[in-house]
């Protein structure tokens, strides 16, 4: 396996990208580690030298996810430099995507599901990432000039959240299909409650 650009893989990296698509092909309790050695092209003996363990593995990957979502952030911020409301309905579109177009869901809450047991390392990793996610979008909120902001990042949220469950129980077809129209409405719901409150603030205080 090798990058586009970058020369061959590390067998580190080459191991977590084998990883990650096999747990996402079977689950993380549905794939060994010799099926991930071997198809990694690797032998177990190197999978260990890099993770103690299995479970050391599947935190390295969802760390890698996590990683991707920085990258993700990134390039909102590129993309509409200075404009967070821009910012927020073009994560609107990047969370279709997710939603959508991929059929095996979040890796992050399968994992969840997968790891039921709360003294399982990865699921600090996995708090954390869903906390930081949200924290952010929160943020975008308020610098959106959402006055409830808050509480558009939470809709927003377990509108994500509901649809990739729908895709995949349901299939495209379901309400998934209308993630972005139902998140553009939200957004643009709160946005004009945060513009009103200012003026009937205004109007009380003539009156």
């Amino acid at each position: 396996m090798e990058t586009a650009d970058a020369g061959p893989m590390k067998p580190r990296e080459r191991i977590i990208k084998t990883a990650r698509e096999l747990f996402r092909r079977h689950g993380m309790r549905g794939i060994g580690v010799d099926a991930i050695a071997d198809q990694a092209g690797t032998n177990k003996m190197t999978l260990y030298r890099h993770f103690g363990s299995k479970d050391d593995l599947i935190v390295a990957c969802l760390r890698d996810v996590a990683a991707e979502n920085d990258e993700i952030w990134a390039d909102l911020e590129a993309a509409h430099p200075g404009n967070p409301l821009a910012q927020l309905h073009a994560w609107l579109r990047v969370g279709a995507e997710c939603a959508v177009g991929d059929d095996r869901g979040c890796d992050m809450a399968n994992a969840a599901v997968e790891l039921a047991e709360h003294d399982h390392p990865a699921r600090h990793v996995i708090e954390e990432f869903k906390k930081a996610h949200r924290d952010r979008l929160a943020k975008l909120c308020r610098d959106a000039g959402i006055v409830k902001a808050d509480m558009l990042a939470d809709s927003l949220w377990l509108l994500l959240e509901g649809a990739r469950v729908s895709n995949q129980s349901v299939g495209t077809a379901g309400p998934s299909a209308h993630f972005i129209a139902i998140g553009d409405a939200m957004i643009a719901a709160y946005a004009q409650e945060s513009t009103a409150k200012p003026e009937a603030t205004r109007a009380a205080a003539i009156a």
